[in-house]
């Protein structure tokens, strides 16, 4: 603990360092709106910096007579300035103009602030369609997700030969608080993003491994960060409908009134509202309301502040997984249910408050306060009669919860000799108070038949960090850092009457290397170790021992822009996880989890074939395997092997947009020996728009080709109330059949 107070104290003094700036405030030229993480780049020098959420950065001037500024951001026209070290001695503004988005704008060297993948990725929301939070989070190359309880579950994630189950090893967060949730009912890690609205998304950026000293639990697959919006361009209404009984219902309003010339503040307040009856034979009845409300203050020259609530709310009935045998036999259809009454009820109130402060010496001082109060309850039956043959097999998942939080983090540009570097030092504390964690049996989602653990947790995650960006050449960067994570696990269980508690830490350390080769060629070599916490039940029951699993990753990487209309980017890459023992939810059991691994490649293409006109595909190969077992035993169930997402898009600046996108995914073993097999499919999904000022036409298709197919397998021993003996065999949920939906937006 030591070494890393060092550490951490080492890195407050180099950010303390000397220097000399100015500041610059950067707006949109037609709304006057301040322009995050623009990149703004001193010719000269080759120094670059990019601006914060009010638009606002410090940069160094060299001391020269003149120098060229650039400012370049993805969906705006580059902008150069000639200045003196005397022309900016106050803060001024500078405009940008907006264009659509084109594949010039992505910059590959690298002094860059903002990462390619997350310049390739703003581009991918700027161009491509997205009608649902879930859309956003298959932006990640090679991420898939799945339904398989009905549309108010989390979905279940996959990414590098990894079934992440619903956030078992990807961190997820909005606007820095935590999505992911520790020691859930339903299971380690699960990350509902049901309680965004998918129109206040501002940006997205994600990474893949684990190789940020800043991001901690879960990341061990990557992390992706969603942003909201703090300003609205324009009020909208936004009204949508199609089949199946679904409408939905949009609503954002800037609630203070905006001047030209002023931006200081803002007040948006949105709202959601939908329902749908499913594409199932039983009926979802799937009902969700959103609430949204962001305040932003531009406090003086150097604080601003940010604080949010929004709520959510949701039920809905669930078709659940079914047996191939029981389609089969006639017994149900594709799209039946063997357990009607399965589903369930959640609910999310967050609220955050974030100052962003500007301090001497061109120190970045970033603190978030956060609180979230979340309640869950979910009914599923996975074997139907194996356990119960007179009242069936239904379990109920449920818990009530409190999150409180805060972070720090530090950063600075500075100079360490002639060297550039920018460093970072942060603490974030979480901690978790979960009431009434429950797995029943139940019946009819009425009637508690015995109940298979009952009690409370609390968990708490206390982390720091520190890390440094070293420009060691024009070419060459160095990055480097380390994090300590201690945890406190405490359980109360109130069927046995017993309390337990454990603590226990882990070091993370991170080494990355980055080679600029030649203008618009990037090498890049990422390596670190990451980590996944698991539930505090089996952190007490095991006294702590194998409970935090060592992930020990590297990429080895290409970004390559071959011309201003095409890149392409390729990573080969290797993940080792270490042996836990898991809590698994449906269950109420403790097992463990050997130790895997994973090979892999990664190609991302992206080509503006035609002015306005794009294509982009994402491919992605792993060999994931057990490791010290047999080897007709190696292989991990449900984890995917190939995958690929593309599609072609067109956004004119007549305002007339489409796409047509594709997902694939391959055969993937459904068991340890591959004796089973979970199908792959091949989906393609259409959206047409029409966009003039003060309204937007649009239709979108899922399913275009009207394809059957299963979204989500499990290999499954079941016994269905006419059997003797259980059988294990797949048990799917199916996916999507045709779906058309058509929406009218207003904007006022």
């Amino acid at each position: 603990m030591k070494k890393v107070q060092l550490l951490f104290f080492a890195c407050l003094i180099q950010l303390c360092a000397f220097g000399h700036s100015v500041g610059i405030n950067v707006k949109d030229s037609i709304t006057q709106l301040p322009i995050q993480d623009v990149t703004i780049r001193i010719v000269s020098t080759d120094q670059v910096f990019a601006t914060d959420i009010n638009g606002f950065v410090n940069i160094t001037l060299p001391k020269e007579e003149l120098t060229t500024i650039q400012f370049f951001a993805i969906g705006y026209k580059l902008k150069e300035i000639l200045v003196n070290e005397h022309s900016l001695n106050e803060t001024q503004c500078i405009y940008l103009s907006p264009k659509v988005s084109s594949m010039s704008e992505v910059k590959v060297f690298s002094k860059l602030n903002t990462s390619i993948f997350n310049q390739m990725n703003q581009l991918d929301i700027n161009y491509r369609p997205i009608s649902n939070s879930q859309d956003v989070l298959r932006m990640v190359p090679g991420l898939f997700i799945g339904q398989h309880a009905g549309g108010g579950k989390a979905e279940q994630i996959f990414l590098r030969g990894f079934d992440l189950d619903h956030g078992t090893d990807i961190q997820i967060t909005v606007d820095g608080m935590p999505v992911n949730m520790v020691s859930h009912a339903h299971g380690q890690g699960y990350a509902d993003l049901h309680f965004v609205i998918p129109e206040f998304i501002q940006q997205v950026h994600f990474d893949k491994g684990p190789y940020q000293a800043d991001k901690g639990n879960f990341t061990t697959a990557g992390y992706v960060a969603f942003e909201t919006k703090t300003f609205l361009n324009k009020n909208f209404i936004k009204v949508e409908g199609g089949q199946f009984d679904t409408y939905r219902l949009v609503m954002g309003v800037n609630l203070l009134p905006q001047k030209q010339d002023q931006t200081n503040r803002s007040l948006i307040f949105g709202t959601e509202c939908f329902y749908s009856n499913g594409y199932f034979e039983h009926a979802q009845h799937f009902d969700r309301i959103n609430a949204f409300l962001k305040f932003h203050q531009v406090l003086n020259k150097k604080h601003s502040l940010t604080a949010s609530i929004s709520g959510f709310s949701s039920k809905w009935n669930a078709s659940g997984q079914i047996p191939d045998r029981a389609v089969a036999s006639g017994l149900i259809g594709f799209y039946g249910a063997l357990d009607s009454k399965e589903g369930g009820q959640t609910a999310r109130y967050n609220a955050q408050i974030t100052v962003l402060s500007h301090l001497r010496n061109s120190i970045h001082l970033k603190q978030q306060l956060f609180l979230t109060n979340y309640a869950f309850e979910l009914y599923s039956n996975f074997t139907f009669f194996k356990m119960d043959s007179v009242n069936g097999d239904q379990i109920k998942q449920a818990e009530n919860r409190n999150i409180l939080g805060y972070s720090a983090i530090f950063d600075r540009n500075h100079k360490y000799g002639k060297k550039d570097v920018f460093s970072s030092a942060g603490f974030q504390m979480r901690s978790d108070m979960i009431h009434k964690l429950e797995l029943a049996h139940t019946l009819n989602r009425s009637t508690t038949l015995n109940e298979l653990m009952f009690g409370n947790v609390f968990e708490s995650n206390l982390g720091i960090f520190v890390q440094e960006k070293v420009h060691l050449s024009n070419k060459f960067i160095l990055n480097y850092g380390t994090r300590y994570d201690l945890f406190l696990n405490a359980y109360d269980d109130k069927i046995v009457l017993n309390k337990n508690q454990v603590q226990l830490g882990v070091f993370s350390p991170k080494l990355n290397f980055s080679y600029q080769v030649k203008e618009g060629l990037q090498l890049y070599l990422n390596s670190g170790k990451g980590f996944h916490s698991n539930d505090s039940r089996v952190a007490v029951q095991n006294n702590g021992n194998q409970v935090i699993p060592s992930a020990y990753g590297s990429d080895l990487g290409a970004f390559y822009k071959i011309n201003p209309k095409i890149m392409v980017q390729m990573a080969l890459w290797y993940l080792w996880l270490g042996q836990e023992f898991i809590y698994v939810g449906d269950e109420g059991v403790i097992e463990q989890g050997g130790k895997t691994k994973r090979l892999g490649v990664d190609c991302s293409i992206r080509y503006e074939f035609i002015e306005n006109f794009f294509f982009d595909m994402d491919l992605n190969y792993s060999k994931p395997r057990a490791i010290g077992v047999p080897d007709n035993e190696k292989f991990i169930p449900l984890a995917p092997i190939f995958t690929s997402i593309g599609g072609i898009t067109m956004k004119r600046p007549n305002g007339i947009n489409g796409s047509l996108r594709y997902r694939y995914m391959s055969d993937r073993p459904a068991n340890e020996s591959y004796s089973v097999v979970a199908k792959g499919y091949f989906i393609m999904d259409a959206t047409l728009k029409y966009a003039r000022n003060k309204y937007e036409f649009g239709m979108t298709i899922q399913n275009v080709m009207n394809q059957k197919w299963k979204e989500t397998q499990f290999d499954t021993e079941s016994k269905l109330q006419n059997e003797s003996q259980p059988v294990s065999e797949i048990h799917f949920t199916a996916g999507t059949p045709f779906n058309l939906r058509l929406n009218f937006t207003w904007f006022f």
